[in-house]
């Protein structure tokens, strides 16, 4: 057999992303904030405390690392394990600040829906990540006569670590990532569409976490996941971690605070697009609150749905019958917003504990958050009067 370049390419390709997997296990072994003690807010987290823990939810990752310059890869996020385009969920996108390239956002602006998995990836991978999800969607059965999909795609730049300009991110990427998507536990750091990220100065990441509401309050959970890639000045729990560590924006009136944040909120609770549009709002406090200031150069983007069965909207209509929707009333959304801004802020922070050192283009070095310093300065603070 006659080895092509495509196949030392891939092999290449497998080899290093189970060598990385293997370090990161040994190394922190996907450390997250409470695996460490660290618990953000006060409402309880799902079973995994992640974004599948919304029923339905699925997340795969292609993570792509190859030779010395490529570091980057696709997530992508699927509301129900169902065709999309014939269930469509209610959906809103807000804008903390759009210095960013947010593909399909008009649409659901403009309806109120989402008919497409949302694929993560590098800036330069938009156009892919479109190619992907429109074939996954046309050959669905069902979708035979489509001829019009919206595909939502967000991305960060990656091109510190990454050879952006080289394009990597193929449409096969995004449609293994699509099909590799599951339910269950949440890959979080160096992995997918944050392979190549950085985010306060450390390396940063996927992230993901969740809150579940109390039954008297309707029970429902609110899953986050994050692609970390901004700056700002790091607090973890309320500490000024990124202070005493001596490493934030603009310390030396020079280093950039620029960079992307996409932030994906997930719930089955019964709402529609209006109110969550008012989730998704919520969620820009929890990066807040994590010291991130939605800088001029950053691409700050919030897609929020819910996937509650009885408000799934289909694609045509047999009759002409109105919506017989459920809703909460607005007087009940609070928990709601209390739980994304907490979910949010620990996804982020949970991007960072995940995540390992990395070299990439040119030699380039980030490094990981030092997790033993961390400890000390959050315990230090702990004990101050």
């Amino acid at each position: 057999m006659v080895l092509t370049k495509e196949m030392v390419d891939k092999y290449w390709i497998s080899l290093v992303i189970l060598s990385c997997f293997a370090m990161g296990n040994e190394l922190k072994a996907q450390t997250r904030a409470r695996d460490l003690g660290i618990e953000i807010g006060i409402l309880p987290t799902g079973k995994l405390n992640s974004i599948t823990d919304v029923e339905g939810v699925l997340v795969g990752h292609l993570t792509k690392i190859q030779g010395k310059d490529i570091r980057t890869g696709v997530t992508a996020i699927l509301p129900h394990r169902g065709n999309l385009f014939q269930e469509k969920t209610p959906a809103a996108v807000f804008v903390g600040n759009g210095f960013g390239k947010l593909a399909g956002s008009t649409q659901i602006e403009e309806l109120g829906n989402l008919e497409s998995p949302i694929v993560l990836t590098n800036t330069l991978g938009i156009a892919a990540g479109m190619e992907g999800i429109i074939e996954y969607t046309l050959e669905l059965p069902g979708n035979e006569a489509v001829q019009s999909v919206n595909a939502v795609v967000g991305e960060t730049n990656d091109g510190y670590l990454n050879d952006i300009r080289g394009q990597h991110v193929r449409k096969e990427d995004v449609l293994s990532a699509i099909r590799a998507a599951k339910e269950g536990r949440v890959e979080e750091g160096n992995v997918g569409a944050g392979t190549g990220t950085v985010c306060f100065g450390f390396k940063g990441g996927i992230g993901t976490s969740s809150r579940k509401l109390p039954e008297s309050l309707g029970g429902y959970t609110v899953g986050v996941l994050v692609q970390t890639n901004f700056g700002g000045v790091l607090q973890i729990n309320g500490v000024p971690v990124g202070e005493e560590l001596g490493q934030y924006s603009f310390k030396n009136h020079l280093e950039s605070a620029d960079g992307s944040c996409m932030i994906i909120v997930a719930t089955d609770a019964p709402v529609n697009e209006r109110n969550l549009k008012r989730i998704a709002q919520r969620a820009m406090m929890g990066l807040a609150r994590t010291g991130g200031i939605a800088s001029n150069g950053s691409g700050d983007y919030v897609i929020a749905f819910s996937n509650h069965s009885q408000n799934r909207i289909a694609h045509q209509a047999t009759t002409l019958d109105l919506l017989q929707n459920e809703m909460l009333r607005n007087d009940d959304m609070s928990p709601l917003f209390l739980a994304t801004i907490e979910a949010t802020e620990e996804a982020i922070i949970n991007s960072l504990f995940a995540a390992n050192d990395m070299e990439g283009k040119e030699g380039r070095i980030v490094k990981s958050l030092p997790l033993p310093r961390v400890m000390e300065i959050i315990k230090s603070f702990g004990n101050k009067d």
